[in-house]
């Protein structure tokens, strides 16, 4: 097939990588228009831009595919199959329309839970046990085309936004090498996702990252690995931004208003919660490094403070 890409960010580049390592071509990629970036602010390419120029893959960054002039660019690649991962803009009916093979997205969830901008975090958030990415033929809907082909996994008691993030990217990968020639075959199997099942997966607030040490330390300890590595889940420290990277909840805890500090060792920083206590483990204040709880201690006393 001649196959058009569609994504940007590191999420997306295992499956084009995958694409570039199959039998099939790649005419060309879409990406996201350049973003500033670093302390100069200088406009730099995208993770998916960057591959495909490497490979010398023609590169297109419309602000919108809205535009009759570049649905006619992308008409004129004369695609078989758009594969889309993470890539930011949504497609009309008439870009949906171009491809002889339609086009499919890669959605890291198991559809129809968690359609829409995160699925990752609120999975972690929501304490799911399991997650996984969908092959979905794409229709106008938000994520709910027909799911062509799926894989599962686990998630782990310890996992992170950010650990899960790059699994699934893998899995992604894997999970549309394994089925490039049926779609080209068009021999996949469609079925229908149970509307009475959905549930949204919002874009991530930087307000979410703010802890309420009123809820249960499960909810937090939760709150805490879906934000790493973003936004960073934070707490209020004498004015100052704690932005905590690592904690676990412990069910031997003092007895204390929500957020102080009860505990303070080589093992973390333990803080009262609405039920049960939260362990600090790794942490850091504005300006300096992440680490772990235990160094922070070797030069704060932190005994009886309230986190905010």
């Amino acid at each position: 097939m001649r196959i058009v890409f569609a994504g940007t960010p590191d999420f997306s580049v295992p499956v084009l990588q995958a694409l570039l390592d199959s039998s099939h071509q790649v005419v060309g990629v879409y990406s996201q228009p350049d973003r500033p970036a670093g302390r100069g602010r200088k406009l730099q390419p995208g993770p998916v831009k960057q591959l495909a120029l490497q490979h010398d893959i023609p590169v297109f960054q419309p602000h919108s595919l809205k535009d009759e002039a570049e649905q006619a660019t992308l008409a004129a690649l004369e695609p078989g199959l758009m594969v889309v991962v993470a890539y930011g803009l949504i497609l009309p009916q008439a870009v949906l329309d171009i491809p002889a093979r339609g086009c499919v997205n890669l959605h890291a969830s198991l559809l129809p839970r968690w359609r829409g901008a995160a699925p990752i975090q609120r999975a972690i958030l929501a304490g799911d046990t399991e997650t996984g990415v969908c092959l979905m033929q794409m229709e106008a809907g938000l994520d709910s085309g027909p799911v062509l082909a799926q894989v599962q996994t686990k998630i782990s008691d310890r996992e992170t936004g950010g650990s899960l993030h790059d699994r699934l990217s893998r899995l992604a990968a894997d999970l549309l090498a394994r089925h490039l020639d049926g779609l080209a075959a068009g021999n996949l199997t469609a079925v229908p996702q149970d509307e009475s099942l959905v549930t949204y997966a919002a874009k991530l607030d930087k307000a979410e990252a703010a802890i309420d040490w009123t809820r249960a330390a499960e909810e937090i300890e939760r709150q805490v690995r879906a934000f790493n590595p973003w936004p960073v889940a934070q707490a209020d420290y004498q004015g100052e931004k704690l932005r905590i990277w690592d904690a676990k909840a412990i069910d031997d805890v003092a007895a204390g208003e929500p957020g102080t500090v009860v505990a303070a060792g080589p093992e973390g920083i333990d803080v009262t919660c609405g039920k049960g206590g939260l362990r600090l483990l790794e942490i850091q204040l504005p300006g300096r490094k992440r680490m772990p709880s235990r160094d922070f201690l070797n030069a704060r006393s932190v005994d009886g403070l309230v986190l905010k």
